[in-house]
């Protein structure tokens, strides 16, 4: 599941934040992010998922 997690972030970093933290403020604030700019967006999605690593 983590590859398939790491793969939506780089594609689509909302769905894959939202699988990581559910609809709380960090799905927002990637949605703001992927907004703004893909990057951010994949950057942070990425990160949400990385740090999470053992969840």
């Amino acid at each position: 599941m983590q590859i398939i997690k790491i793969i939506l972030a780089i594609f689509l970093p909302p769905v894959a934040a939202f699988l990581q933290v559910g609809l709380g403020p960090h799905f927002w604030l990637n949605i703001l992010l992927t907004m703004l700019g893909g990057v951010p967006g994949m950057i942070h999605a990425l990160w949400l998922i990385l740090k999470n690593k053992t969840a």
